[in-house]
Order: C-alpha cells, then structure tokens, then sequence
C-alpha cells in the first residue's frame, strides 16, 4: 500500500481523539490563545491527521466525531 493510500485509508470514516500538551495543540491549532496551562486539551483529528476541533474534554472530543458521522478512535 503507498503512503498516499495509507493516509486516505479512513478519511471521512474515522477520527482520532488525541490528548495533547500545549505545545502541540498549539502547533496543530495556530489560533490557539490565552492562559491554557493546566487545562487538558483533546483533539479530533481526520485520518490523515487533519485536525478537526479542539475541547478541554476527552468526552466533548468523542462526541464531536459522532456528531459529524465520524467512528472515534483514541491515539495514545
């Protein structure tokens, strides 16, 4: 399988659910502002990686999938 195909596999099936530093979530979510520290941050991320939206819960996060047709998956 190529990478292409690889990274397309789920794309609009799937998404990931990703708890994540402020770092990161600041990286994947440029617009990212404000004192967040403390604060846990989950991501929904497409198949490929794309990110999708941000929450401070892994609940919010899973229910955000659902709610756009999406099966969640966790990433550790």
């Amino acid at each position: 399988m190529s990478r292409k195909a690889f990274e397309q596999l789920g794309d609009g099936e799937v998404a990931y659910i990703k708890q994540l530093n402020l770092d990161l979530a600041q990286k994947l979510f440029p617009a990212l502002r404000g004192k967040l520290e403390g604060i846990d941050l989950y991501a929904v991320l497409g198949a490929d990686g794309t990110p999708l939206a941000l929450t401070d819960s892994r609940n919010a996060a899973i229910a955000n999938a659902i709610e756009n047709d999406l099966v969640p998956l966790s990433v550790h």
